[in-house]
């Protein structure tokens, strides 16, 4: 689901501190449950939307703090009539605070998450409605150049084609994050724009619901994503996500497009690599031409339509022992929807399920034991105390840490896949 960042002037009042904030898109979080952990998002350019945000002191109340937002919502062109109706009778969410702090300490290994995305049902309801919307597609990716298989893929995966979109109060769940939870100041930032929605005239006070951390719609946008992206694509007068199909997928489309999708090039497809090959390559920081993968002998395992000097990396989602997969732009611009690599490759997949293609031809090591949140802690200590900088002890296996553990691995002499086993973890002990 799209999120957005924002970044700010500090600066000191009486009661609270004053942010000054302006608004720029950042990867949104993943939606299915218990996806692999991967990195933050980094942001990108948004439009220009600066609203002056209080961020309250721990020794206000609810009742204050909400006075306080009254007037910052006000200040920022919120009718007060419309911002009494919409904060009538709401209350803290305890529910919203223990998802916002809950960190599990396992999480489910990539193959799972990659079958559940796929499921016979899914792909089969996804194809049906592929052709059922297929007028309407085809107008989208005449607008907007995007392909149909990748905006079913992203319906099928946020909201299950729009059958669950969440049954949160949209300003109740961000009045309580925005409050009481990790990151105040993004959060009140959210719920102004969901304010700015509902004066829109876009959805209804009753109607603005979505899942916990207020994303919106069937195709799980923030707030803040909604008001830079979302549009009116059956010409009823509102952007309504909630229950129009068109309205959804124009919307996504209209996200990707702004992320640098490439219209009729694959995601990325997967690859064989050739014996003694360096796995060390397998680094997202190492691009290399179509071409330049090829004559290292990295090969698509079926027919490809792309550039030859389409620039694409290496990855390997289960260590050297699972699935290869060269990674296109086309893959980037579904991180910039949701930067988690196991749902922009659930993505991918699914679009091409959704195409008649085969599914993952090389087989998952499934009987690899995936590391709990608690070991993956461990793991960074270890690597740090051994000075390979992995970057904090976490949990989070991101950038630095693979490459750490890639270090660790050549120490070894072992396959430099980074890729945090459990025997490699014993290993560090």
């Amino acid at each position: 689901m799209p999120y957005l960042l924002f970044r700010g002037l500090l600066h000191t009042a009486t009661a609270c501190i004053l942010l000054l904030l302006t608004a720029c898109a950042e990867a949104p979080a993943q939606s299915l449950a218990s996806a692999p952990t991967t990195a933050p998002a980094a942001p990108a350019a948004s439009p220009a939307v600066t609203a002056v945000v209080a961020v309250a002191s721990p020794l206000l109340s609810f009742e204050e703090w909400r006075g306080l937002l009254r007037s910052d919502a006000i200040a920022a062109g919120i009718d007060a009539e419309l911002f009494d109706r919409a904060f009538a009778g709401i209350s803290l969410d305890p529910k919203v605070i223990a998802a916002d702090s809950s960190q599990p300490e396992f999480t489910r290994p990539i193959w799972d998450y990659i079958d559940g995305a796929l499921s016979v049902t899914r792909v089969a309801q996804g194809r049906l409605l592929k052709a059922q919307h297929r007028p309407t597609l085809k107008a989208i990716r005449s607008t907007y150049a995007v392909d149909h298989e990748v905006l079913i893929a992203i319906w099928g995966l946020e909201s299950n084609f729009g059958s669950n979109i969440g049954e949160h109060n949209v300003i109740r769940s961000l009045a309580t994050l925005a409050y009481d939870g990790r990151r105040q100041a993004f959060w009140r930032s959210q719920l102004l724009a969901a304010l700015q929605i509902l004066q829109a005239g876009d959805n209804s006070v009753q109607g603005l619901i979505g899942s916990w951390a207020g994303a919106m719609g069937q195709t799980q946008f923030m707030p803040t994503t909604f008001n830079q992206h979302a549009v009116d694509f059956d010409g009823d007068g509102r952007r309504d996500l909630w229950h129009s199909a068109p309205d959804a997928l124009a919307s996504a489309a209209h996200y990707l497009q702004a992320s640098g999708w490439e219209n009729g090039q694959p995601w990325g497809f997967e690859v064989s690599l050739p014996q003694g090959f360096d796995y060390a390559l397998a680094d997202p920081e190492v691009r290399r031409s179509l071409a330049q993968w090829r004559a290292l002998g990295v090969n698509s395992l079926e027919t490809v339509d792309a550039h030859e000097q389409s620039q694409a990396t290496l990855f390997l989602p289960a260590g050297h022992r699972g699935p290869a997969f060269l990674l296109l732009n086309n893959f980037r611009s579904i991180l910039k929807y949701n930067n988690s690599t196991a749902y922009a490759l659930a993505i991918g997949l699914l679009s091409d399920a959704l195409d008649g293609n085969a599914g993952v031809q090389a087989a998952w090591p499934r009987d690899d034991r995936q590391l709990g949140r608690s070991e993956r802690i461990e793991l960074q200590e270890l690597l740090a105390s051994k000075g390979y900088q992995p970057g904090p002890a976490d949990g989070i296996i991101g950038a630095n840490t693979r490459k750490a553990v890639r270090a660790f691995q050549q120490s070894l002499g072992l396959p430099a896949d980074g890729y945090p086993s459990h025997e490699l973890l014993q290993q560090l002990r």
